[in-house]
């Protein structure tokens, strides 16, 4: 099936940005539904607060292919997720400085007010051995405070990684080849 565009459930820039680099038309109906993950296992929250959004949307249009996603960092099975001040942020990063940790993006696929696929994604990622002046010089640029696990790859925060093992895009916050499978799995063409 052929379709016209399909319904981003997300306000990030990021994930505008990459759909629009990879042909993908698009419109982006943000979903206000609170994210309440209901599981006990912390690495199944991103694959449920992807299908609560892109569910909240689906149900608002369901004759719409409507995505869903959510990414979480997992550093030794504990979710690090957007820091709520420079403090925290410069926490999680010497908590990540050296070490190797998981990046788990939840994708859901939503029409008819069903969910109709939902996968995860998972990207290893290794941080150099940063100075903790460098974490510093990281917090004070501002560019942890909107990102889960207080950085992001495809900004300044590209210093602080020494290898990825996995999905780049993933870490961004959009698996696009993982997205594409699934469309093409559902026989969704974009």
């Amino acid at each position: 099936m052929k379709i016209e565009k399909l319904i981003l459930a997300s306000g990030s820039p990021r994930r505008r940005e990459i759909l629009t680099q990879i042909g993908v038309n698009f419109e982006v109906v943000v979903s206000n539904e609170e994210e309440k993950p209901t599981s006990t296992n912390p690495q199944d929250f991103p694959i449920e607060n992807a299908s609560i959004k892109a569910l909240a949307v689906s149900k608002k249009l369901p004759a719409e292919i409507v995505l869903g996603f959510d990414t979480l960092v997992f550093l030794d099975g504990r979710p690090l997720g957007k820091p709520h001040s420079e403090a925290e942020a410069l926490d999680m990063l010497k908590s990540l400085n050296g070490r190797a940790h998981k990046v788990i993006t939840g994708v859901a696929i939503a029409h008819g007010g069903q969910i109709i696929s939902a996968e995860n994604e998972e990207t290893e990622v290794v941080f150099r051995n940063c100075s903790l002046q460098e974490l510093e010089n990281y917090v004070n640029s501002k560019d942890p405070m909107d990102k889960a696990g207080a950085y992001g790859i495809q900004t300044a925060g590209a210093r602080l990684i020494k290898e990825i093992r996995g999905c780049y895009y993933n870490v961004v916050g959009l698996p696009v080849a993982r997205m594409l499978q699934m469309l093409g799995e559902l026989k969704v063409e974009v």
